[in-house]
């Protein structure tokens, strides 16, 4: 498999993980919360990675803006 054919592929895990992401915000647990904000900066850097493959452009300005989002949810969390 080439570079190309791994970078297209990219986007079902980072769906996977998104998706993942959103069940865990959803508890009522703070650390499964944790957890799911960390699934979100994972599944934004794919994406990112993705969108840059195919010149998505605004996916990639909309992941980096969600990334910041996610990082600013994970320290709230943390201090509740």
């Amino acid at each position: 498999m080439d570079l190309d054919a791994i970078l297209g592929a990219i986007q079902w895990p980072a769906m996977a993980v998104t998706l993942f992401a959103a069940w865990l915000v959803a508890s009522r647990s703070a650390s499964r919360r944790a957890a799911g904000f960390w699934c979100f900066i994972a599944s934004n850097v794919l994406w990112i990675i993705w969108g840059w493959h195919t010149r998505a452009w605004a996916l990639v300005a909309l992941q980096i803006g969600l990334f910041a989002l996610n990082v600013r949810g994970a320290a709230k969390n943390e201090k509740s």
